[in-house]
């Protein structure tokens, strides 16, 4: 196998990577790398192959072909020497229940054979960073979710691994905790661990330093937000306040040069081919309607939109397989 050695500031290197699950491709030969002390986003909807990488670059699933490697270990060849050396963490949590927040650091500072001294210095870190104080007898199956995404965070990295890998950490978890999570994340990062992470939220996908598109198993995009938001995307956006705005979604869909109507908020994004034109359109539209109380304007592109647009391109039956 033509495996290459990972330099100091590569922690991730993938190549031709492809998982099949009988005729169903989930993930098809894709290649990247990720750099130390990096936060790199795995961004899809659900079903895109975010999870089934994840869980390749982990040693829990073995894949079809190609090849990687973390922390300079083969996924094919040592698996059980990543589990030992990264953190990972699911939107399951991987947390009991029925065991106290104390109990389950402890379980888990033994699965990573820390020593005594270090076990109770880093159960005291993780008690501390999780602002569990006060709820370190208290029985995990109690605490909010909030609470226990802490605490399976704290677990994922009591052994203080260099790299973490988090899928879909987030799930479910309200807008405030989920703020409070990645000020953690970022906070790692600055010390200089690698995290990886998968997500579907576009707005989380902003608290990364690179982000992969990926969809239908592809990685249909690679690069910063902002390279996201001008070097890929190759439409223009329309923001168009109006009033009931869902009622206007399918009419604005069938407007020649509108590639994508989405609701934000209580506005729409409309992905176009060309602004200047597709406001022509519009206009023409809302006064045949006798609509005068609207207005619309151009605007930057959000990851959404970026996302919307490459995902429409990609499913067009003319777009130019990899």
């Amino acid at each position: 196998m033509n495996m290459k050695k990972p330099e100091d500031n590569i922690t991730v290197i993938v190549t031709d990577l492809e998982k099949k699950f009988g005729d169903f491709m989930a993930v098809n030969r894709i290649s990247f790398q990720v750099k130390r002390g990096e936060i790199f986003g795995f961004l899809g909807p659900n079903g895109a192959g975010k999870s089934t990488t994840i869980r390749m670059l982990c040693g829990i699933v073995e894949p079809t072909s190609g090849s990687g490697l973390v922390n300079g270990l083969d996924i094919l060849t040592q698996q059980e020497q990543i589990k030992q050396s990264i953190g990972y963490m699911s939107q399951r949590f991987s947390l009991y229940e029925d065991l106290s927040v104390e109990e389950n650091i402890n379980f888990y500072a033994g699965i990573y054979r820390l020593s005594a001294a270090k076990k109770k210095e880093r159960k005291e870190w993780v008690i501390k960073m999780a602002g569990l104080k006060d709820l370190r007898g208290s029985l995990t199956g109690i605490l909010s979710v909030g609470w226990k995404q802490r605490l399976a965070l704290g677990c994922a990295i009591i052994h203080e691994p260099e790299i973490l890998f988090l899928d879909e950490p987030t799930s479910g978890v309200d807008p405030i905790s989920r703020g409070n999570f990645w000020q953690l994340i970022k906070e790692m990062a600055r010390r200089g661990v690698t995290v990886f992470v998968t997500t579907h939220y576009m707005d989380e996908a902003e608290n990364c330093d690179r982000l992969a598109l990926i969809f239908q198993g592809d990685i249909i995009a690679l690069g910063t937000p902002e390279e996201l938001k001008t070097r890929d995307m190759k439409k223009d956006v329309l923001q168009i306040n109006l009033p009931q705005p869902e009622d206007w979604i399918e009419s604005l869909s069938k407007v020649p040069g509108i590639r994508e109507t989405a609701l934000f908020g209580t506005s729409l994004h409309a992905v176009v081919d060309n602004a200047a034109a597709a406001s022509g359109k519009l206009k023409s539209l809302f006064a045949s309607r006798g609509l005068k109380d609207y207005s619309l304007r151009q605007i930057v592109p959000s990851l959404e939109d970026v996302f919307v647009a490459l995902i429409e391109a990609h499913s067009r039956p003319e777009a130019v397989p990899k």
